[in-house]
């Protein structure tokens, strides 16, 4: 009988056993009778119930009490930048096309230059800030009438939206603030309507 060859539950020779880290080794004929019950491996190397991989609860753990969603509160900071951004972007575009159509008759020099460059910078402060007012405004609205009601809803998004326009407006006189409450409502209903 030869010497190298093991039996069943036998560990091979080599390196793995001078460290003791052998683990037994069994041949395809012992192996063949063993059933894999309600196994499906994803691969002939993977004896892996694919199963365990599929994960059918939340991957991230929430404090004891905690919403699943986003409230006004954390939404506020993401609103107000975005708006601050989005007027930036489009108050440098309009400063643009303003510096551009401004100073058509000139030639390109460094007095032209910097008009434009000028108008892009004012333009995009002046964007940005506006914009930025509106969305502080809307997500303090917001924030206060879902604390005060208790509830997050949609009629926080219209009424949100209505003050916010109304507020904004109240320097335009009486008709000035109806006509900002009306825009700003019909903003926070095309905010309800959108599809989650």
């Amino acid at each position: 009988m030869d010497n190298n060859a093991t039996g069943a539950g036998g560990s091979r020779g080599g390196l793995g056993g001078l460290f003791g880290g052998a683990s037994p080794e069994y041949s395809n004929s012992e192996l063949a009778g063993v059933p894999l019950s309600g196994m499906s491996p994803l691969s002939p190397y993977l004896n892996v119930d694919p199963r365990y991989l599929t994960q059918e609860s939340d991957e991230f753990i929430l404090p004891t009490g905690a919403n699943k969603t986003r409230g006004r509160f954390e939404l506020a900071f993401f609103t107000i930048g975005g708006c601050c951004i989005t007027g930036a972007a489009f108050g440098a575009v309009n400063g643009l096309r303003m510096g551009l159509a401004e100073t058509r008759d000139m030639a390109w020099s460094k007095p032209r230059n910097v008009q434009i460059l000028n108008l892009v910078t004012r333009q995009g402060a002046t964007w940005a800030n506006t914009l930025g007012s509106v969305a502080l405004l809307y997500s303090a609205f917001g924030v206060v009438i879902e604390m005060a009601r208790g509830a997050e809803d949609d009629i926080n998004t219209v009424a949100a939206g209505t003050l916010t326009g109304i507020l904004y407006k109240s320097t335009g006189g009486l008709r000035g603030a109806a006509r900002g409450g009306l825009a700003g409502g019909r903003v926070g209903g095309t905010e309800v309507r959108k599809p989650q």
